[in-house]
């Protein structure tokens, strides 16, 4: 199993190389197409009653947003000839990012997107974003820490796995990355034997699952000890030095806003290693 067409997602992050060092590294080793596509965050230019005054401001903002665009596509351009990558496309998508990473997701196999910096201006809407396309794009979304790579990814993978629908789904997605890693680390947290659920040993099924696709995996449950489960998990990635977490993304219901699940938002937040998620 491998990648095919690949999506990064580009914007104005100062983290954006970052990303796409990964999304190139995973392109080439998958030998799959690499599309970056260009969708900022949207801005939104305050309301002047004056007509000439907004035709001004609108076309100095398109002016800017057209420079921003060129430079990001450009250091895309570099970037993937120095990796010496062939099969790559760039795009720019107008209107909102959510619906055009969506629109374009639905035809890769693995999205790559960027963690919203908490010190960068914006990060709320950035992290919107990812958590909007995450449960709402039907593919596999591969989250890049914006503190960057410091290794390879997908050599030394963690697998959360509660036996939900999100965690089954998540560990398909990450099939293709599954087979080539040098070692997988099957994780649940307080798991409980289930007729329903985990079966009589939590984390057996699935390892005869990746047993049958030729990985060797390794089976750990840990107790949470009153500790969130995300920060389980990351403490887990930690002392295995895992370069990679895949697991299930919740969402539960709509108030006033999204509310993920916990071990979700904790990845989102604060995951110093890529995480791929799906939901």
């Amino acid at each position: 199993m491998t990648y095919r067409t690949i999506l990064l997602h580009l914007d104005d992050a100062a983290d954006a190389g970052r990303r796409t060092d990964a999304a190139i590294q995973l392109a080439t080793a998958h030998d799959a197409h690499l599309t970056a596509l260009y969708a900022p965050p949207r801005l939104y230019q305050q309301w002047l009653p004056e007509a000439g005054m907004r035709t001004e401001i609108l076309a100095r903002q398109k002016a800017e947003d057209d420079a921003r665009a060129k430079a990001a596509l450009e250091s895309f351009e570099a970037a993937a000839a120095k990796a010496g990558l062939t099969r790559h496309e760039t795009r720019r998508a107008e209107g909102d990012p959510r619906e055009q990473l969506g629109l374009h997701g639905r035809y890769a196999d693995l999205i790559v997107v960027g963690q919203a910096d908490p010190n960068a201006p914006g990060t709320r809407e950035s992290a919107s974003i990812v958590e909007d396309l995450i449960l709402s794009c039907g593919r596999p979304v591969l989250l890049v820490p914006y503190i960057g790579l410091l290794q390879q990814v997908g050599r030394r993978i963690l697998v959360a796995w509660d036996a939900s629908r999100e965690a089954a789904r998540a560990v398909a997605d990450a099939m293709p990355m599954l087979e080539r890693a040098d070692s997988v680390r099957v994780v649940s947290v307080d798991a409980k034997p289930s007729a329903n659920g985990h079966g009589q040993m939590p984390g057996a099924d699935l390892a005869l699952y990746l047993a049958r696709h030729g990985i060797d995996v390794e089976v750990a449950h840990v107790g949470s000890s009153g500790v969130a489960v995300g920060d389980v998990l990351l403490n887990q990635a930690s002392d295995h030095d895992a370069d990679m977490i895949v697991m299930g993304c919740y969402g539960h219901a709509r108030l006033r806003e999204l509310v993920l699940g916990g071990a979700t938002r904790t990845m989102l937040r604060t995951t110093p290693v890529p995480v791929l998620m799906a939901h």
